[in-house]
């Protein structure tokens, strides 16, 4: 597939006069994909069916005349006030019962009936007019599901669609549900599925089997609202559908969601998501502050690829400084192009730059685009044009497996924060944190859903975290042929949040029992043998299986059994580093330990080093500048 550029649009925002030009800039730039629509309903139709299409009509043309390819999004992340006067009550509540309100974006509850049903009108009308305009080259699915923590409802639409969704799984008798809950502990048994409430609101914790299958359902209904609107698009239309999701929404199952869609994309926004979403320290972000972390970005390139079953884009990629961080540095010159062709070598196929003109209205009129406000070039449009010519002497995506897999399972972010039990510990850094230090080694990693059919192409498989495992999965993995780590807190709970019995792990040729847990202070750090530390959580194992990772004072922390290990603690980057130092040692996996700050990236003909660092670097193919990589074909 080969490699293109984009941008997003909003010709509803700009005087007509300009839009050719804009277009003509465009194309000239090298753009090929342009984003439009996502946001426009109020002027699509400004009240209950009066619709004015003369204006998109005109819009589409005029940007496909130019040989520009549209992508259109449905707008329905932005019902116009009209539709909220109709259904007062389809907006989401927050834990707290107040309303998401009117005045922003995302005001909309998943279970609402009414809302999908003028969903499926403007989606239909929209599918019907343009399926087969030439120009429509894709189609978006509304806009960043999650975002804003708009995944979770707690409006009584949502009530009683759960008790639909229960009543669903466990049918027409509660014993089954009061049993895999536990309710007869506290008396919080039910008599009716009227009777379940929404787990919020509650004088302490939640009971966590409840909670836990609370945000299944939300989850659920994400896919739900999703697939309503692609049936309807693939009713009408050809072109590929995607959805746009976004750094570190984990309240979802995107794999569910992604089984409908064509493509996946995500928003890459490095410098936004360092300050807010990337648990840097503020070492890290003082380091990286104009340039992103080396490897959040990279980690939902591979995390999309999965979901997208191989085909992703970026539909935004931040060409200068945002406006909605905590803090909103101005990117090192040179970091535009550098998180480009990052994603390119993960095997993006098509990278949109967020936005075309920086608006000079509204909430996100400091967030600049690849023009200013008054249509001089802003620096991130000389670094695309720069991209857009590289474009031409580059090759088509061409990626091979890769040597090291890791298994993440949105099911088990949910368990997570359903049972903590650790506060602050959370299932995406510890999966993170394992990442970031295979690819300090130089490695190439596939992320995959734990439903990954074969794991017989890879060397080295980790579940960390996954902490409601099926047997079948565990079969799989050992069974894989490849070497597979698991834990902490891997099969440690069964389907619905109980302790199971075996205590876990259980894990088929692997002589290892989790007896209790000790957690920590955030300050306490106990040594291992070989460097670096356990920290905040250990898991007492009883074993007799080899030792692979003990503290100095001779607590067993890692075992290994055949091509089985299980890691019963949560160690910092120096001793995760030595585990997967010596794991490729022993596995004949080709490393390169990583300069600080560079990391690599390799596919079947190209070969990437890129440099995170604020200074110059070495490199066995020569220095790298600052913001700067460096690119090499492979035989």
């Amino acid at each position: 597939m080969k490699r293109t550029l984009g941008t997003c649009y909003y010709p509803e925002h700009w005087d007509e006069t300009i839009w050719n030009p804009d277009a003509q800039r465009m194309a000239e730039l090298g753009l090929s994909w342009v984003r439009i629509g996502e946001f426009a309903w109020s002027r699509i139709e400004p009240k209950e069916g009066q619709f004015d299409w003369d204006w998109l009509d005109r819009a589409i043309e005029t940007l496909g005349s130019r040989g520009l390819k549209v992508i259109l999004g449905t707008p329905t992340t932005t019902p116009p006030i009209w539709v909220t006067q109709k259904y007062p009550d389809m907006l989401a509540l927050d834990s707290e019962g107040r309303p998401r309100g009117f005045g922003s974006r995302r005001h909309y509850c998943f279970s609402h009936d009414g809302y999908k049903e003028q969903c499926r009108d403007i989606v239909t009308r929209l599918a019907e007019r343009y399926g087969e305009n030439p120009h429509i080259q894709a189609w978006q699915t509304d806009n960043e599901y999650g975002c804003h923590d708009t995944t979770v409802s707690y409006s009584k639409s949502a009530e009683k669609a759960f008790q639909a969704w229960l009543k669903d799984k466990y049918g027409n008798h509660l014993d089954a549900l009061n049993t895999a809950w536990g309710n007869v502990f506290w008396s919080m048994e039910y008599g009716s599925y009227e009777e379940i409430a929404l787990p919020h609101l509650t004088v302490t914790n939640a009971n966590p089997a409840h909670w836990l299958e609370f945000r299944r359902f939300s989850s659920d209904q994400v896919v739900k609202f999703n697939r309503l609107q692609v049936d309807i698009i693939k009713h009408y239309s050809k072109a590929p559908i995607v959805h746009n999701y976004m750094g570190r929404i984990t309240d979802f199952d995107h794999f569910k969601v992604g089984a409908d869609l064509d493509i996946a994309s995500w928003d890459s926004y490095p410098l936004g998501f360092l300050m807010d979403r990337c648990c840097a320290t503020d070492t890290e972000k003082r380091t990286y502050m104009r340039q992103g972390d080396p490897d959040f970005q990279a980690f939902h390139h591979d995390l999309y690829r999965a979901v997208g079953k191989g085909r992703w884009w970026i539909m935004e990629q931040q060409p200068g400084p945002v406006n909605w961080a905590s803090i909103n540095p101005d990117p090192l010159p040179g970091m535009v192009r550098l998180w480009t062709w990052e994603a390119y070598a993960h095997g993006a196929e098509n990278v949109c730059y967020f936005r075309w003109r920086q608006a000079p209205f509204a909430q996100e009129q400091m967030h600049a685009g690849l023009l200013r406000p008054d249509s001089v070039e802003a620096p991130g449009f000389f670094e695309a044009e720069r991209v857009a010519k590289e474009l031409s002497d580059s090759d088509d995506v061409a990626l091979d497996t890769a040597d090291v897999a890791i298994l993440f399972d949105y099911d088990s972010d949910a368990a997570w924060t359903a049972l903590p039990h650790l506060q602050g510990s959370n299932y995406f850094e510890l999966v993170f944190q394992h990442y970031r230090a295979l690819r300090k080694l130089g490695l190439n990693i596939d992320i995959l859903p734990p439903d990954a059919g074969s794991l017989f192409n890879y060397k080295l498989v980790i579940a960390p975290g996954l902490i409601t495992m099926s047997e079948e999965l565990k079969s799989t993995l050992v069974n894989s042929g490849a070497h597979v780590i698991f834990g902490p807190r891997s099969s440690a709970r069964q389907e619905v949040m109980q302790l199971p019995v075996p205590l876990p792990p259980n894990i088929d040729g692997l002589d290892v029992t989790v007896a209790r847990v000790d957690c920590m202070l955030p300050d306490q750090r106990i040594p291992v043998k070989g460097g670096g530390c356990a920290i905040s959580y250990l898991e007492i194992l009883e074993t007799s299986s080899s030792p692979v990772v003990e503290t100095e004072g001779g607590q067993v922390l890692a075992v290994s059994d055949g091509n089985t290990t299980y890691l019963g603690a949560f160690l910092d980057d120096e001793a995760l580093d030595h585990l997967y130092l010596s794991c490729c040692k022993k596995l004949e996996i080709d490393f390169e330990p990583m300069p600080e700050g560079v990391r690599r990236r390799t596919s079947l003909n190209e070969e990437f080093w890129f440099n995170y660092s604020a200074e110059q670097r070495s490199t066995p193919h020569g220095p790298v500048e600052p913001a700067d990589l460096i690119r090499l074909q492979r035989n």
